[in-house]
């Protein structure tokens, strides 16, 4: 790289951060740390010194050392050599021009586009992203992750999720590949709701191939892929690793469909619970191998249960705004609500032979007075009614009006 370009992007903040996302593999705390401490445009002056001398020298930093304590120089100057192999082939200008050409565009910390939320990650937090389609809208969104290898129960599971939540406003979150991934941007975009897949690699290298077809209805529906690694960046088990902490990062909460016992969706959720965001899992059978996983993470406290869209909406949403509500065909019985004693004199009635107040409390155990008392009560409730001298079991007022209901 020229040392023209080297100027460039220390003139310009935008350019220095695209710099640093080629420069360092993603979530390194070292470089974060030391832009955190120093700026992207000093911190990259101070890289380039030290590269072109050879050595590290901090007077370079001038007014910017006492934000860093000895520990952090000595990870540093460790830093810089792993650094300075990949110096020659970082060029900005041409991962902009490559950008521009497929689409895509630069967002940095400051700017109206930039998640702030990714904030949360401290030092581990991405210098920039790159971006392809809408704005990254994730105010209201929820990651759903889990398994390549699903079982067809998980990919059902997953579109009728981000089904739902887009329906419901939500932006679905998840990182592209095959399985439930798939299925959860694929539900999203059945029902014109936008969803964000964070990718690996660069976001002109749909990855895996298979799934290009699929990014592309992304982007046409109105979603966005988006990465912390440049245009024409491969992807390797570490940036996919790395990937996670970006999913989880940019959603409320984190839900895993279906995972095994070890699996990156596992890895999403731990970044989730590290940064104190809600994590559900979906149950499986027993013997499934593709939920063993998901009861992991319910057996080790790190996920609550949940089954369907209004109780992942609680799981992410606000307090009382997004409660589930309760179930419809939940089946509401004559008796419910009342007091025990009140359901231990129902027992000592009969439907069909009236009984006296002393035989009530006989049958049912108490005293008279009480069964008098009670009787009382479930005559209120439609679920006693005089026949003569005695008494017998009705079936309740609540229970009528259901009936009714049926019938209609």
């Amino acid at each position: 790289m020229s040392g023209t370009d080297v100027a460039v992007a220390q003139d310009d903040g935008r350019a220095a951060r695209a710099f640093w996302s080629a420069l360092v593999e993603p979530g390194d705390a070292v470089a974060g740390a030391l832009v955190q401490a120093c700026g992207a445009v000093a911190s990259l002056g101070w890289v380039a010194h030290a590269v072109a001398a050879g050595r590290p020298d901090w007077s370079v930093l001038t007014g910017s050392t006492v934000h860093l304590d000895d520990a952090l120089r000595r990870r540093v100057e460790v830093a810089v050599r792993r650094w300075a192999a990949r110096w020659p082939s970082v060029d900005p200008a041409r991962d902009l021009a490559v950008a521009a050409r497929c689409g895509a565009r630069l967002v940095v910390p400051g700017d109206d586009a930039w998640p702030a939320v990714l904030d949360d990650l401290g030092a581990v937090a991405p210098f920039a992203l790159w971006v392809r389609g809408e704005d990254p809208r994730v105010r209201r969104s929820v990651a759903l992750v889990g398994a390549r290898a699903c079982t067809t129960y998980g990919e059902r599971v997953a579109v009728d999720l981000a089904t739902d939540l887009a329906r419901s406003g939500w932006v679905v979150v998840s990182g592209g590949a095959y399985g439930i991934d798939a299925a959860a941007h694929r539900g999203a975009v059945l029902v014109g709701g936008p969803t964000v897949v964070v990718l690996a690699g660069g976001v002109d290298r749909p990855y895996p191939a298979g799934n290009a077809r699929l990014l592309e209805e992304v982007v046409r529906a109105g979603g966005t892929l988006v990465s912390e690694v440049p245009p024409g960046s491969t992807p390797t088990r570490g940036r996919f690793l790395q990937r996670n902490r970006l999913i989880a990062a940019m959603s409320r909460a984190t839900v895993v469909v279906e995972a095994a016992w070890r699996s990156g969706a596992a890895s999403t959720a731990h970044h989730a619970a590290g940064l104190l965001r809600p994590v559900g899992a979906v149950p499986g059978p027993v013997t499934s191998a593709a939920s063993a996983g998901c009861h992991r993470l319910l057996r080790d406290g790190v996920a609550v249960c949940v089954t369907d869209a209004s109780e992942v909406m609680e799981l992410a949403g606000d307090l009382g705004r997004d409660a589930a509500p309760g179930h419809a065909d939940a089946e509401v019985r004559a008796l419910d609500g009342l007091e025990p004693a009140a359901r231990q004199v129902h027992d000592g009635l009969s439907r069909r032979v009236a009984r006296d107040t002393q035989q009530v409390a006989a049958r049912a155990g108490t005293s008279a007075a009480e069964a008098r008392a009670m009787l009382g009560l479930l005559e209120l409730e439609g679920l006693a009614h005089r026949r003569g001298s005695g008494w017998v079991a009705g079936v309740g007022t609540e229970a009528r009006s259901g009936e009714k209901k049926r019938r209609s």
